[in-house]
């Protein structure tokens, strides 16, 4: 069967064990599409949500890669890794303190929400065109500039000596591996990643990922379903209705005057369109579009 143009977004729950690059792979081939992309990685010893792009979502996929994402990890105390989770052997093992859950919980409390976060050596991460993990397998060790990251909220989950079980939701660029040492750091010791799931991605916090089990038992039509509008992770941005008269221009990439001045960027709709893309409003009320579909199919 030829692949088609298929458009949407899948909220899927990438298996532990797979890349992500394999992961829309295989979820290309079975929604027999043409073009798809996922919206930031998720490495292969993590699962959990993985928005996948098909067609024309693919267009507004970089706005995914800002967002704020929610983990539940697992770090197990007193043992450190060189790729701090479970990709190499342990290397360093230190004697615990005895400590409580309530010790815990507040170390994680005061934990700095705004902090510069050293990116891992075991990353993809790229210095003189080749990227970090190739330095490190090779036993090289690089600069790494450290980057302001954010820590919206930290909490305990659970604390079964060693194992530290913690939910974290953080925005974009945060590793939770590097989180992990130095949350341990801050507890007096080290530790290693064992577990990491990605439960959210905003603005999909409500919505259950779909396991390649679950999708391999639908039949085409029915895969197709679920996909989420090509618009759905642009909420966040106001809605702008566009006269009938302003779409041929739009659509030419020129700009239109509207009866605002209100500056920002907006979701352009027009009727009997639906979704249009995205534009900017600038000075003395004039949109200009910004990243447009090229399909003018009903997607509002």
């Amino acid at each position: 069967m030829m692949a088609a143009d298929v458009d949407g977004i899948l909220l899927l729950d990438k298996p532990f064990g797979a890349t992500s690059a394999g992961a829309v792979a295989r979820a290309k081939r079975l929604f027999d599409a043409r073009k798809a992309g996922h919206t930031g990685s998720l490495d292969p010893l993590a699962d959990g949500l993985l928005p996948v792009c098909f067609g024309e979502a693919t267009k507004f996929g970089a706005h995914m890669l800002d967002a704020d994402k929610t983990y539940r990890g697992i770090a197990r105390l007193g043992e450190r890794t060189a790729s701090a989770d479970l990709e190499s052997p342990v290397i360093e093992r230190r004697e615990l303190r005895e400590m409580s859950a309530a010790d815990i919980a507040a170390a994680l409390a005061q934990f700095p929400r705004d902090y510069l976060q050293t990116p891992p050596m075991h990353s993809a991460i790229k210095q003189g065109g080749k990227p970090l993990y190739e330095y490190a397998r090779a036993g090289i060790t690089r600069e790494r500039a450290p980057r302001p990251i954010v820590i919206h909220e930290l909490s305990l989950s659970a604390w079964r000596t060693p194992d530290l079980h913690f939910m974290v939701r953080c925005s974009k660029g945060a590793y939770v591996r590097v989180l992990a040492e130095d949350i341990a750091l801050r507890l007096g010791t080290i530790a290693h990643l064992t577990g990491l799931r990605r439960l959210a991605v905003a603005p999909f916090s409500d919505h259950a990922p779909w396991t390649f089990d679950a999708l391999e038992k639908m039949s085409l039509t029915e895969r197709r379903a679920v996909l989420l509008p090509v618009d759905a992770a642009l909420g966040s941005w106001p809605r702008l209705d566009l006269p009938a008269g302003g779409v041929a221009a739009i659509r030419r990439g020129q700009s239109v005057s509207i009866p605002t001045d209100v500056p920002g960027t907006v979701r352009i709709y027009a009727a009997g369109l639906g979704f249009l893309g995205l534009g900017e409003i600038r000075d003395a009320g004039r949109l200009v579009p910004l990243r447009l579909i090229s399909s003018l199919a009903n997607r509002a």
